[in-house]
This record gives C-alpha cells, structure tokens and sequence, in this order.
C-alpha cells in the first residue's frame, strides 16, 4: 500500500512538534521489516547496502560496482519487505545518476508494487576526488542525482535526501527535497562496521552545519541526522539535543548491531547449558 506523500510528512512534522524524535529505519530483510513496522517506525528504507550487511558484509559494499543497486531495491520491496508492511510507508534507497535506465519508468515500476518514497543511495555525494571529478564532467555526479528525486516528487513520492557537506544540503533544499538527512559516515561497531570515526561532538558539529544550511535555504525542510558514531538512543540524544535534527535514520544501529549482539547472547546463553550427570 502506498502512503500519500503529505500525509506522511505531516505525520513526521506532528511528532517533531510534540518533541517527539521522528524514527526512520532500514529493513534489509521481511523480518527486520517486519518487526520495524509493529514498533512503530515513522518509515521504513530499502537499500542495497541491506542486503549486503544482513549476510555479513559491510554497508560500504552498497557503493561499490558489485551489483545493480536499483534492481536490487526493486525485488527486495518486491519479494521481501512490502508484503511484510502494514502500516508504514517504505521508501526505496534510488542510485539516481543509472545510466543504463530511464528513470521516470523505473521509479513508475516502484510506485506500482508500492513505495511511498525515495532516498538517494547509493549516492555520488558520497565520492570525492578525481572519481567524483569524472563523474561529475561526464554528466553522471550529484546535479544528476538531485534531479531523479524531483523526478520521483513528480510522481508522488516524498523525497529523502543523504547529503555530506553544506553546498550540497543548499542545493537540495533549493530543489525540493522533503527530508534531509546529514551523513557523517558509516556506522561504528559490530562485526563489519568501521573501526573508528570521529568523535560524537564531532559529528555533531558537522550535522549542525549540514543541516542548518539546508534549514537557511528552506525553512519547511525535514532535518535527520544519520551514520559514524550516532547509533544508540543516547547518541541521538545528545545530537538532537546540540543540532537542528528532529530525529534519526536508523541503518546498521537499528538492524545489524540488535541482531549481532542479540545472536551472539544467545549463543552464549545456551552454550552455558549443562547436561545432567555430565562430568566438570
């Protein structure tokens, strides 16, 4: 089912002004979904990088040329994750710059099996130097990608946005774009996520001046806040607490590093299982 794009943001608004933070999750399989939706998640994201960290490999593998991003998110909303949503809206993680697609059809194709929304992932902004270069001086860089999802307004879904620096939160806003979310880098923690990132302040302090530029040039702009060190309920705290954001897009916090730590417990728990009469 899909859910009417203002609808959902003014659901998101209402929170944000009780003081309510708004909850954005990702669901890299129907169960994860599953269990997302009865808890109450505000919307629930499809990316490419789901699949991968759900059968223990790395997000960051959703950015490399290891597999058809879109065509991915497609068939898991398609297989997985659609039919185990009732009553939240499901937005799909678009690669917007895909040169080997009309876009204006595929994003028809996910409204009809019934995405609500779009985020822009796997996402150029995330590249820098020469690669970024090229693909910018070859027509394939973020202008690109900012005009897939006002393609994607144009049909009817709400638009998320990951954005990594100011220049690029302004040029969003200018667009259109429903929801930013500022990006400070891949999870911390667990079996795959990365080593080190900066510390929370940090992280802070560059969310704050994402997010305030994107607010400066729209004032009607949805902020969250995403990624690095940001992954428990006191981190998000304490960003909300010295940023504009109003809320959080949960990815490895909310799907890989419950279930590794979960799956690990448990493991340990039974192992500690002694029969009766076994000796020491």
């Amino acid at each position: 089912m899909r859910f009417e794009k203002q609808a959902v943001l003014a659901a998101m608004r209402k929170k944000a002004a009780k003081g309510q933070a708004v909850i954005v999750t990702a669901a890299g399989a129907g169960l994860i979904a599953r269990v997302e939706d009865k808890a109450g998640a505000d919307a629930i994201v499809v990316y490419n990088s789901g699949l991968y960290r759900m059968n223990g490999i790395a997000s960051i593998a959703g950015n490399l040329p290891i597999g058809d991003a879109n065509a991915i998110v497609r068939e898991m909303g398609r297989t997985q994750i659609l039919n185990a949503v009732k009553n939240t809206p499901v937005v799909a993680g678009i690669y917007g710059v895909d040169p080997t697609r009309d876009m204006r059809s595929f994003l028809q194709e996910l409204a009809e099996i019934g995405y609500s929304g779009v985020i822009n992932f796997p996402t150029v902004g995330k590249l820098s130097g020469p690669i970024r270069a090229e693909l910018e001086q070859v027509g394939l860089g973020f202008p690109r990608e900012v005009e897939a999802l006002q393609t994607a307004a144009q049909l009817g879904f709400f638009t998320m946005a990951y954005c990594y620096c100011p220049e690029e939160a302004r040029m969003l806003a200018d667009a259109g774009v429903d929801i930013l979310v500022s990006h400070v880098g891949l999870t911390a923690g667990g079996e795959v996520g990365v080593k080190t990132v900066a510390p929370l302040e940090a992280a802070a302090q560059k969310t704050a001046a994402i997010l305030s530029a994107g607010l400066a040039a729209r004032p009607d702009i949805l902020p969250l806040c995403h990624g690095g060190p940001i992954a428990t309920a006191q981190d998000l705290q304490y960003v909300c607490n010295n940023t504009p954001a109003v809320g959080f897009v949960a990815a490895s916090s909310i799907e890989r590093l419950p279930v590794e730590g979960s799956v690990a417990d448990t493991v340990q728990a039974l192992r500690a299982v002694r029969l009766p009469g076994a000796a020491g």
